[in-house]
């Protein structure tokens, strides 16, 4: 059973002063999980992690995360300007995007993140962009076809395809990208590769590390590069439903570990580190959305209706995503009615859930829409008209920072032109 990180009290006291919806984080939990994270990989000296910055734009998580030793990584201009005035710098910056304009090269060379190219055509891009190729570069590889790991009484435990995703070089580019790279002047390498999402397996990582260890291993002996660090993106998944089993992240950086021990270490490359990227393990449990209930409608289903809406979290919306519904106050209460929660938008995918098993929901109840500290806030728009809600910390020592406040109609009519 999922429980939320504050109580009741605190909840109705927090509502005095912000009004709902809202995102919630929990400064307690980041800190946590910044930390054991580190701690599974404390083997390789150079390990960083390199927070997904789509996942959680925020200024006041980013600042958090960089006081526990994080880096981030970046996939356009305003996700590096904003890593900029959060006091990121130099290599604690990873730019990884893909069809990227000049501008953007240009802007991540300056502040002398590490680039992550995402094409064998973005080298000579790049080069014409900047006049020169940056001495330390990465590229990232995508194998093709499909990738799956571990089987189940449901099948494949982690299972995607490779080989339909837009991103990275082919295995035989990515020779003949680091042999150009190289004569170009690039000294220093890095390879990337992202080959599964939101995996609840302690084997992916792993899996994914062996891949790309042999493949560094068999570049360094065949273009002579020097493959310095080898960022096995992100991946790592949370469970989002209640029956779920978490990763142990621990075991995960011993599995690493193995195939660094098996692969790099007696191939002369024991001085390699490891980058993560890990938006979604960081940050989804130690975030929510608070909604207040506002309406109900009893016609061929039993609604209930609350002020958020999909505009506040798409993931539903987008792809009939779980996330756990906690009716607070009522956590101990049997779950015996049936509804579908609901927000405003004019759309009939606006649905936080359907079908949800839920304790008896009054007018004003308090929920709490659980794992929405990634993707949640950074994923809103303005459909309808609907404004953004404000994002709030909640400290260690139980006191709330505003993050940012709630968008304002002033806010949305600010870009347009009614002459």
């Amino acid at each position: 059973m999922k429980k939320p990180f504050l109580s009741l009290d605190q909840l109705q006291a927090i509502t005095q002063t912000y009004p709902t919806p809202f995102h919630l984080y929990d400064e307690k939990g980041i800190r946590q999980t910044a930390r054991n994270l580190k701690a599974a990989f404390a083997w390789n000296p150079g390990f960083k992690e390199y927070f997904a910055v789509k996942a959680t734009p925020t200024p006041g998580i980013l600042k958090l995360l960089r006081e526990e030793g994080c880096g981030v990584d970046c996939s356009s201009l305003t996700e590096l300007m904003l890593s900029d005035k959060c006091g990121f710098h130099g290599h604690d910056i990873m730019f990884s995007s893909n069809e990227t304009p000049a501008g953007e090269y240009q802007l991540a060379e300056q502040l002398g993140a590490v680039i992550n190219l995402d094409d064998f055509t973005h080298i000579d891009f790049l080069k014409e962009t900047l006049g020169y190729i940056p001495e330390t570069i990465s590229c990232r590889f995508n194998p093709g076809g499909v990738f799956q790991l571990g089987e189940s009484k449901e099948g494949f435990q982690v299972m995607d395809t490779p080989g339909d995703s837009k991103y990275g070089f082919t295995k035989d580019q990515l020779f003949e990208g680091f042999k150009k790279l190289k004569a170009m002047g690039a000294k220093r390498f890095g390879i990337h590769a992202f080959l599964a999402s939101n995996t609840l397996s302690n084997d992916y990582y792993p899996a994914l590390a062996g891949i790309l260890f042999q493949l560094a291993a068999d570049l360094e002996r065949e273009t002579g590069c020097d493959v310095c660090f080898i960022n096995l993106s992100g991946g790592v998944g949370i469970p989002y439903r209640p029956d779920q089993s978490a990763n142990d992240i621990a075991a995960i950086g011993a599995g690493v570990r193995e195939q660094f021990e098996k692969i790099l270490v007696p191939a002369g490359m024991g001085d390699v580190s490891i980058y993560t990227e890990l938006g979604r393990y960081m940050l989804g449990p130690n975030g929510c959305l608070v909604t207040k209930v506002l309406h109900f409608k009893h016609t061929y289903k039993e609604y209930v209706g609350v002020d958020a809406c999909a505009a506040n979290l798409m993931r539903p919306a987008m792809y009939g995503a779980y996330h756990h519904i906690t009716v607070m106050g009522k956590e101990d209460k049997p779950s015996d009615h049936t509804y579908d929660v609901v927000g405003s938008l004019c759309e009939n995918n606006d649905k936080f859930a359907i079908d949800r098993e839920l304790p008896e929901i009054e007018t004003g109840d308090l929920l709490v829409i659980h794992d929405s500290g990634a993707h949640g806030f950074s994923m809103g728009y303005n459909y309808n008209g609907k404004l953004r809600s404000a994002e709030l910390l909640l400290r260690e020592d139980g006191s709330v920072k505003l993050l940012r406040r709630a968008e304002t109609p002033e806010d949305y009519f600010a870009t347009m032109i009614f002459d």
